[in-house]
C-alpha cells in the first residue's frame, strides 16, 4: 500500500460474492453483481500511485519476493467475500488482474480446517510498502454460487503490512506472475486456472463490467465468459502482445489519437483493473498536454483544464486491433463529484490521462486502467491468450 504518513483515499468497489445472486447463467457461466462505494479517508496523489505501480511492472519487480518499490494502488480497489476452508471462513480479498497470488491473513487470521494442507513452502510478495510473507497452504476456496475450488494454493500471512480493512488479495492475473513468489515452485495455478482445470467453468475467461461510480453503485464480474445482456456490441478480441514486459500481464498493442492527431504510435502496454487512470508514455503525454492546453496540478498529479478548454476537448481514440475505442470529452475527465476524494477542488476539471514516467519504447508504454474500463466491458481470456472489449450503455455516458 502506501507509507503510513500518507492517508489513503480510495473508491472501494465491494463485490459481495458469497451473498450475491447470479445476474445471468449460461451452462456454468456465472455473473455476479458487485457494489461500488466511496470511502474518503484522506488525500493521495493518484498519478504518483499509478506511476509507482507501472514502474514496478516495467522493472519486473511487481509481485516478486525481492521487490521494494511502491506499487499497490488504493485509490480504486474492489473486493470479494471469499470462503476458505471447510467449513469456510469468509475473507475480504482485493481482486487484482495485475497480480496472481491469492492469500489471506492481513487482518482476519487464517483458520485451518479438515481441507487445509500445509505444503511447507514459504511464500512472500512485496507490493512496495505493502507486503506479506508466510506459508503456502492448499485449501478449498469458495466464490459462491457453485464456484468452489479444491486444493487451491493460497498464501497464509504470518506478517503483512500496508493492508487495512482487507484480509489479502485474490489474484486473477496471468499465471506467470506467480514465478518466484513460492519457494521450491516455478508457478502456481490461479483461481481461474483451477476453476477451469477442475471443470467448474468451461473456459478460463473473466468478464469485468464497471459502471461509472457517480452513476450507480453496481457492476459485475463474470466467470467462464461474459454477460451479453450488459454489452451493446460484440466483443472484439486481440491477442496478448509479444512485447515484454507487457506480455507478462494482460498486454496488448494499440495506438492513440487525439482528434486527427496521433499522439502514440502502435506500441505495447497493458490492461489493468488495479490502475486508476490511463497512463501513457511521457512523450505521448506531453503531446496530449499540448493539444489540450492543460496544466499540471501538483496536489492531485493530474492535468487540469478550464471550462472553455473542456468545451473544445476532442475525442481520444484507442486503436486496438481493427477496432477504434473512443473516449468522449466527458470520458476523459475525472468524475467532478469525486474531486475531494483525490484532494482536488470541487469546481475544477481534471483529466484522467497521466504520464507513465518513461518514454516510448520500454515495452510498457501505456496502461488502460479503470478510467478506460468503466467505459468498455473487458474480457480476460486465459484459454485463448487474448483480451476483448465491447461497448456498454456507459461508453458515451456524460456522468462526469
Amino acid at each position: 500500500m502506501f507509507p503510513s504518513k500518507i492517508l489513503c483515499s480510495f473508491l472501494l468497489l465491494s463485490l459481495s460474492i458469497a451473498n450475491a445472486s447470479p445476474v445471468s447463467t449460461s451452462g456454468n457461466k456465472v455473473s455476479l453483481r458487485f457494489a461500488a462505494a466511496v470511502n474518503a479517508t484522506g488525500v493521495i496523489n493518484i498519478a504518483e500511485a499509478d506511476r509507482a505501480r507501472a514502474k514496478a511492472m516495467l522493472d519486473g519487480t511487481f509481485s516478486k519476493r525481492d521487490a521494494s518499490v511502491s506499487v499497490t494502488n488504493d485509490v480504486v480497489s474492489y473486493t470479494a467475500q471469499v470462503g476458505v476452508g471447510s467449513p469456510a471462513t469468509e475473507y475480504t480479498l482485493i481482486i487484482d488482474t495485475g497480480s496472481s497470488n491469492t492469500w489471506v491473513g492481513a487482518e482476519k487470521a487464517y483458520k485451518p480446517t479438515s481441507t487445509s494442507q500445509d505444503t511447507g513452502n514459504r511464500v512472500s510478495v512485496k507490493y512496495g510498502s505493502g507486503s506479506f510473507s508466510g506459508e503456502e497452504y492448499t485449501d478449498t476456496v469458495s466464490l459462491g454460487n457453485g464456484l468452489t475450488i479444491s486444493k487451491q494454493s493460497i498464501g497464509v500471512a504470518s506478517s503483512a503490512t500496508g493492508f487495512e480493512h482487507v484480509d489479502g488479495i485474490l489474484g486473477v492475473g496471468p499465471t506467470d506472475l506467480t514465478k518466484g513468489t513460492v519457494a521450491n515452485t516455478n508457478t502456481i495455478p490461479t483461481v481461474v486456472d483451477n476453476l477451469y482445470s477442475q471443470g467448474v467453468i468451461s473456459e478460463a475467461v473473466l468478464g469485468v463490467y464497471f459502471i461509472p461510480t457517480s452513476d450507480s453503485t453496481s457492476g459485475e464480474l463474470t466467470f467462464s465468459g461474459y454477460d451479453s445482456s450488459v454489452t451493446t456490441s460484440s466483443v472484439n478480441y486481440v491477442p496478448i502482445t509479444g512485447t515484454s514486459p507487457a506480455s507478462n500481464y494482460w498486454g496488448i498493442d494499440q495506438s492513440i489519437s487525439y482528434g486527427s492527431k496521433t499522439i502514440l504510435s502502435t506500441t505495447a502496454g497493458i490492461v489493468d483493473t488495479g490502475t486508476t487512470l490511463i497512463l501513457i508514455a511521457s512523450d505521448a503525454f506531453s503531446a496530449y498536454q499540448s493539444v489540450t492546453g492543460a496544466t499540471l496540478d501538483s496536489a492531485t498529479g493530474l492535468l487540469t483544464i478550464s471550462q472553455s478548454q473542456y468545451d473544445n476537448l476532442q475525442t481520444l481514440t484507442f486503436n486496438i486491433g481493427s477496432h477504434a475505442y473512443a473516449l468522449s470529452p466527458n470520458a476523459q475527465i475525472w468524475p467532478r463529484s469525486l474531486n475531494s476524494i483525490i484532494g482536488g477542488n470541487s469546481g475544477q476539471i481534471y483529466l484522467v490521462i497521466a504520464d507513465i514516467g518513461s518514454i516510448v519504447g520500454t515495452g510498457l508504454d501505456f496502461i488502460n486502467g479503470y478510467s478506460f474500463l468503466e467505459r468498455y466491458y473487458s474480457v480476460f481470456d486465459t484459454t485463448n491468450s487474448r483480451v476483448g472489449f465491447a461497448t456498454t450503455e456507459y461508453t458515451t455516458s456524460t456522468s462526469n
